[in-house]
């Protein structure tokens, strides 16, 4: 198949509202980033890097686009194995930015091989569970989709790079749902994945708060358990003996309850705490007041409080209008905090007001809709697990980062693909869109 056959097959098959909707955002991106770089010492600096990256990543996008995604099924293994080796070089290799050793310093840039690796995972996890459809209900399969995943994990922890991570368990979560796992396994790792995250975040809440402490002494008694096994002991042990009592008014409504299911039960609460202690020590101080101060930001103002609360101003000042693109006073004087990366939606806020920044989620909707509709379309169910996993990796990030800057949500780093600033997010994004290209003008060949 020619170069030329692949362009016509590309610009016949086109799916006009999908390539709207990523031309608005790029473009709204590249103007939102200009403007909140309008007020430092260079700033066609990054306006620069975000074209240079982003033309890179149209070379990219067309090839892959040109390029048969079902080739990806084949080298599944070859694939993972490969990014994780790009995981390991930069643990070895690769240089500290903000306390991560998550980038290769190359001469002309900087890379982030964690932003390419999301997209490799996705493609193995598509070729592994594909393999193993009609086993996909298996505790075993269950696990082992599990551990691929926690390979990379694990990985990027070491960097360490949390917010990285957070978009790894929804995406195969969602992928072995679509499967057809058993709803019982992925209830099992969800609220795994709750209590090892949770317990350190409410305690870090709760601690911020002393005075709630000092006069209530079941909430100490609860918040000061993790740092005091004897706490911990009595509350586990209450658990078992709740446990135990539902079994026996269970028995005794004659409904049949074997031991299976409070073992499992039990087993999941007793890992998901322990696990919360490691979350603990890997999560910094600032961390995880940036995770949880979202509840209440003015607990600390001048600290973990300060982005959100920030932000919220910058949102609220833009009103129906907004005050023009270099004319924001929250983002040209600085008070907006990561305004080209984290924060680029609040700058669209302030500046382009309400309209722009619905007309934004808009079409941030209308892209993720048509990633969706490329996943139901797909020839096949490769192609189909890699286009909702691309869609839910979209998804993930728009509703935690737009919920993020409302305040709706934790502060997590995690910027706002296709508008945020960052060459190797940029990059990622479009090549994550040239692989559905790829799975949609295939549909009927």
């Amino acid at each position: 198949m020619g170069t030329k056959s692949i362009f016509s097959k590309i610009i016949q098959n086109i799916d006009l509202t999908f390539f709207i909707s990523i031309l608005y955002l790029l473009f709204i991106g590249i103007i939102a980033i200009y403007s909140a770089s309008s007020n430092v010492d260079n700033p066609t600096k990054y306006i620069t890097t975000q074209f240079i990256a982003l033309s890179i990543g149209l070379v990219g996008m067309i090839f892959l686009a040109g390029f048969n995604y079902q080739y990806y099924k084949h080298f599944g293994k070859f694939i993972y194995i490969l990014s994780c080796l790009l995981l390991v070089s930069v643990l070895i290799f690769g240089s500290v930015h903000k306390g991560t050793k998550g980038w290769f310093d190359l001469p002309f840039f900087s890379f982030q091989p964690v932003e390419i690796t999301k997209i490799m995972l996705i493609l193995s996890l598509a070729a592994f569970i594909d393999k193993h459809w009609n086993e996909i209900s298996k505790l075993s399969i269950f696990v082992k989709t599990l551990c691929i995943t926690l390979g990379h994990f694990a990985l990027i922890m070491l960097q360490p790079d949390f917010s990285s991570t957070l978009s790894y368990f929804p995406v195969t979560l969602v992928l072995l749902y679509v499967a057809g796992a058993r709803l019982l396994h992925i209830f099992s790792v969800v609220l795994y994945g709750s209590l090892a995250v949770l317990i350190p975040l409410l305690v870090t809440f709760f601690k911020l708060q002393p005075q709630l402490l000092q006069s209530n002494k079941l909430l100490n008694f609860f918040v000061t358990a993790p740092s005091n096994w004897h706490n911990s002991v009595i509350i586990l042990g209450s658990i078992v003996l709740i446990i135990l009592l539902i079994k026996w008014f269970l028995n005794k409504l004659r409904i049949p309850m074997g031991w299976a299911y409070p073992i499992i039960f039990l087993s999941i609460i007793l890992a998901g705490s322990f696990s919360s202690v490691v979350v603990n020590k890997s999560l910094k101080e600032y961390q995880r007041k940036r995770l949880i101060v979202f509840l209440k930001p003015e607990i600390d103002s001048r600290g973990a409080g300060y982005n959100i609360i920030q932000s919220k101003i910058a949102i609220g000042s833009g009103k129906f209008s907004g005050k023009k693109f270099f004319k924001g006073t929250q983002t040209q004087l600085g008070f907006l905090p990561e305004q080209r990366t984290d924060f680029i939606f609040s700058v669209i806020g302030e500046e382009g007001g309400y309209i722009l920044a619905q007309l934004t989620i808009l079409f941030y909707f209308l892209f993720i809709w048509r990633a969706l509709v490329v996943a139901k379309q797909a020839k096949d169910r490769f192609g189909s697990l890699v286009a909702m996993g691309i869609a839910t990796m979209f998804a993930f990030y728009a509703i935690i980062n737009l919920g993020m800057v409302m305040g709706l949500m934790p502060v997590t780093g995690l910027p706002l693909l296709l508008l945020s600033y960052g060459g190797s997010s940029i990059l990622s994004s479009m090549f994550a869109i040239g692989i559905l290209i790829s799975i949609h003008i295939r549909r009927f060949y």
